[in-house]
């Protein structure tokens, strides 16, 4: 059995003088990287040019940071970013807010509009480019982690993490109540840069003073990361089966159900990630999610059934 998981990892690596390096940036980055190695493998199996992998990943590039950001605004903070005070912070993705669903339809876009100028067939190139999506799912997710960020609701499961740095969930007790086994007294201190730094310590099992905790929650970050690695290995082994033989479709249709069926049931052990998502039956993420299920469900019962384009099409050498 383990035991519950302090997590008060750094989510900066490094500052190399003016910038600062941070994991969610290599993370990211290395999604991009991995998915650009398999996707050649995958293009040189088939006879498509390697030639087209750096094309395709330019546009993966900025239909994904562009989708993720848009989603963010568009769909948790409206009202705070088409401001005219706050509007040009729309283009500070430094700073953070990045949704997968918006990512999800800047990705549908770029390889639609790829595929249209560069005359591939959609599907084909959406059922190879799936593969490589879920990397970059897993290595996001990853991020997340280090960014003590998407966290799960407060759990005794024994593989709980403890993250005292996502200052936003910290429980506040009163002298005298009980707090969770595993849980960390937080101690936050502003400093003249206008950051907070954090010290913390075990939490008795009844506290002395007035506190803020941080209490044992889901790692839905690691549950969302594995759940992609799975996808991965699931899609590719499809993929190796078949080749330049797939039905045209299986890949994004599966994929497509069950990462967003998976997103769907995931969001029920996690915090809200906005206030307004407070007392929602359903939240943001889960109401996003439906519509993007029944899209695959469609496209899977349709997969390899066109009898003039059973296997879809490419640009092959």
């Amino acid at each position: 059995m383990l035991a519950f998981v302090p997590w008060d990892v750094s989510p900066i690596i490094a500052h190399l003088g003016p910038l600062t390096l941070r994991w969610y940036g290599v993370l990211f980055a290395l999604g991009f990287v991995f998915g650009s190695f398999i996707l050649t493998h995958i293009y040189k199996a088939e006879r498509v040019s390697e030639r087209w992998v750096d094309v395709i990943t330019i546009y993966m590039i900025a239909g994904t940071v562009l989708g993720a950001r848009l989603g963010h605004v568009l769909f948790y903070s409206p009202e705070y970013y088409l401001t005219s005070e706050h509007f040009l912070e729309i283009f500070k993705i430094w700073e953070g807010g990045l949704a997968s669903h918006g990512a999800t339809l800047g990705i549908l876009l770029a390889v639609w509009l790829f595929s249209r100028r560069n005359k591939f067939d959609y599907l084909w190139v959406l059922d190879r480019i799936v593969i490589v999506v879920a990397v970059g799912g897993a290595c996001i997710r990853l991020g997340n982690l280090m960014n003590s960020e998407i966290v799960g609701r407060p759990t005794d499961v024994p593989w709980a993490f403890v993250f005292p740095r996502d200052t936003e969930h910290l429980q506040r007790v009163e002298a005298g109540q009980t707090v969770p086994a595993g849980s960390l007294l937080v101690r936050r201190t502003q400093n003249p840069d206008n950051t907070v730094s954090i010290e913390t310590s075990p939490a008795d099992a009844t506290v002395a003073v007035p506190s803020e905790v941080a209490v044992p929650r889901h790692p839905t970050q690691i549950y969302e990361s594995l759940f992609c690695v799975f996808l991965f290995v699931l899609l590719y082994g499809l993929w190796n089966k078949y080749k330049d033989q797939t039905p045209r479709g299986l890949l994004f249709g599966l994929f497509v159900v069950l990462l967003f069926s998976f997103r769907f049931l995931v969001e029920f052990l996690k915090e809200e990630q906005v206030s307004f998502e407070k007392g929602m039956t359903l939240n943001m993420g889960q109401l996003l999610s439906l519509p993007l299920i029944l899209v695959g469900l469609w496209v899977l019962l349709r997969a390899g059934k066109d009898p003039n384009n059973r296997h879809g099409y490419a640009v092959r050498e």
